[in-house]
């Protein structure tokens, strides 16, 4: 498996954009720099644009409205969140009107009640299942809740299973880490609506028509991973919580199908790796594998996303191949000095 190339810039390969939201187009209250540059060539190239984010706290509205503030203008229905797809699998699990008990903010409550189901706040009130979600304003007294309702045979379905939250101060516990808390008390593992599982990709995609999705993304377990059990290739930018590093050691189920620095890669030819020998060569750059050493040069003027691409090229050759790799021996490359 290697990486994929193209004859032409992304925006044209590609009819839509399904793209992460946390490390791709901002940071907590920030921008990512040049988000909004790259998503508006993309945009006035005809590609058509669908934001998946597996925060299911905030209404697609305020989703719209903060994308608007950050010079990426955005409609509603241009927004799709895990409490959207977590109020569609509720569908496949207990009947519509049935009450379900919600432990999430307001996105998870209104895409619960527009789904068709009774919304309760008590264990007390037997619901069939629980519906969680992160909120920052989530505390012991909601957890516990959500504990008691599944003890008491409720399905526990969840947003997304994302351990951490990336904002402008660092990583911050997402709503996975407080799943856990509900599993730990119950022992009952949940079932889970958002990325890596291919729900939401495959809503998004239905929603613009798109014939030739690509997905966007800034973590390798969630983003490229939902992107490969969606059967849709996937861009890594270099902008969030996987690093370049990281995609070198990815395991093959979390593998991009393209690697760019940041969004301005949409406007820009994808080169893919070629074998020669026992080298691979990207550009003017090449790297090799020998005895489970990873080497890589970087050629006079080349493109450094060129010298992550050959690397990943053979640390995945030889990984595949049954081959060893040190993991010490993969060097810092672009994005991780």
């Amino acid at each position: 498996m290697t990486l994929l190339s193209t004859t032409e810039p992304l925006h044209l390969a590609h009819d839509a954009a399904l793209v992460d939201l946390d490390g791709v187009a901002y940071r907590g209250p920030l921008p990512v720099p040049h988000a909004g540059a790259g998503l508006a060539a993309a945009r006035d190239a005809g590609m058509r644009l669908v934001f998946v984010t597996n925060n299911a706290s905030r209404e697609p509205e305020s989703v719209a409205a903060q994308l608007t503030g950050l010079d990426i203008p955005t409609e509603p229905d241009e927004v799709l969140t895990a409490a959207q797809a977590a109020a569609r699998l509720l569908r496949d699990h207990v009947a519509v009107g049935s009450r379900v008990l919600v432990v999430g903010g307001p996105g998870l409550l209104t895409a619960v009640r527009n789904a068709g189901f009774q919304i309760v706040t008590s264990a007390d009130d037997h619901p069939s299942a629980v519906v969680q979600g992160f909120s920052p304003d989530l505390g012991w007294t909601h957890l516990a809740e959500a504990a008691y309702a599944i003890q008491n045979g409720a399905v526990h379905i969840v947003s997304n299973l994302d351990a951490t939250l990336p904002n402008e101060r660092g990583l911050a516990p997402g709503n996975g880490s407080l799943v856990r808390v509900v599993t730990a008390a119950t022992g009952t593992e949940p079932v889970s609506a958002g990325k890596p599982e291919p729900t939401m990709f495959h809503l998004a995609a239905a929603r613009v028509d798109a014939r030739h999705p690509l997905v966007i993304g800034d973590r390798l377990d969630t983003d490229l991973a939902g992107a490969r059990a969606a059967h849709y290739p996937g861009l890594h930018v270099l902008t969030g919580v996987s690093t370049a590093r990281d995609a070198v050691l990815a395991p093959t189920g979390h593998r991009p199908s393209y690697i760019g620095l940041d969004l301005r890669c949409l406007s820009q030819v994808h080169a893919a790796p070629r074998q020669d020998g026992d080298r691979w060569v990207c550009g003017t750059a090449t790297a090799t594998v020998t005895d489970g050493v990873l080497r890589v040069e970087d050629g006079p003027g080349g493109d450094p996303v060129d010298t992550l691409r050959a690397a990943c090229a053979a640390a995945w050759d030889a990984v595949d191949a049954g081959r060893p790799l040190e993991t010490g021996s993969v060097p810092d490359l672009v994005g991780d000095r």
